[in-house]
């Protein structure tokens, strides 16, 4: 496939009206059923493929995503592997895809080498949740030298800093919707729509993730936002089908598209 810069797939993601942001979690239970479940969620619908790089330590994630983490380790799921996995996906498809991780993990891997490999399978940004705004300036050169975007993130918790991030913010913002750690919930009670509005000041997209888990909660959220980021409802899914997984995510995500009015 013909190789996009990182712009172009994060302008790829958002140029179809609101986009869908699915998670899964690299290894879980195997790479090759993520493979398959990426081919899968981008025929249903997905727009941009959020993959988690699974780590010891993921303090950002509710028992859910840890439980995939601890399942796809204790499977032998490498760094590397992940890389060779999307390669291989990129010989196939353009989907849009980012990698979701912790800073030690892409720290111990050696900062250069991490977003080279982004950069030459085509990786259009990374996620690292344990990076605060005050300390991402260190990185920042780093991921502009390599055409990788930084996400960043913003939550109910941010407020007056909203302004600041966002002027900084490159490809899209992911917008915390709740407090605590991810997983699934009932529904979204903070003022998102406020959050997104201050965001805003500047023209760039945003997603808002944590805690969507239905159709109602992501109609709901994608009216307010360009996206929606849905992980723990899925990493469930896949918890409990195993590799027969590929059909019941697929037609989730299809259910979820179809809610968002743009299936």
């Amino acid at each position: 496939m013909n190789k996009l810069t990182a712009q172009d797939y994060i302008d790829k993601a958002f140029s179809k009206g609101k986009a869908f942001i699915p998670f899964i979690t690299c290894g879980d239970p195997d790479l090759e059923t993520t493979e398959k479940l990426v081919y899968a969620m981008e025929e249903a619908g997905a727009d941009l493929i959020e993959l988690g790089i699974p780590f010891s330590d993921p303090v950002a994630e509710g028992l859910v995503i840890q439980e995939a983490s601890q399942r796809a380790l204790n499977c032998g799921t490498t760094t590397d592997e992940i890389f060779a996995m999307v390669k291989k996906i990129r010989e196939k498809s353009n989907v849009p895809l980012a990698f979701m991780t912790y800073a030690n993990l892409v720290f111990t891997y050696g900062l250069d080498r991490f977003l080279l490999k982004c950069k030459d399978c085509g990786i259009c940004c990374v996620i690292l949740p344990d990076i605060p705004f005050e300390e991402k300036g260190e990185m920042r050169d780093k991921f502009q030298e390599y055409g990788v975007k930084q996400i960043s993130l913003i939550a109910p918790t941010s407020k007056h800093r909203i302004s600041k991030i966002a002027a900084e913010a490159e490809g899209f913002v992911y917008c915390v919707s709740s407090l605590g750690v991810t997983g699934t919930r009932n529904e979204i009670t903070t003022d998102v729509g406020a959050m997104v509005a201050r965001l805003k000041e500047k023209d760039i997209p945003c997603a808002i993730g944590f805690g969507i888990s239905n159709p109602e909660t992501a109609a709901q959220m994608s009216t307010v936002a360009d996206g929606v980021i849905v992980g723990s409802a899925i990493v469930k899914m896949v918890g409990a089908y195993g590799r027969e997984c590929i059909e019941p995510v697929s037609e989730f995500v299809r259910t979820m598209k179809a809610a968002m009015g743009q299936y």
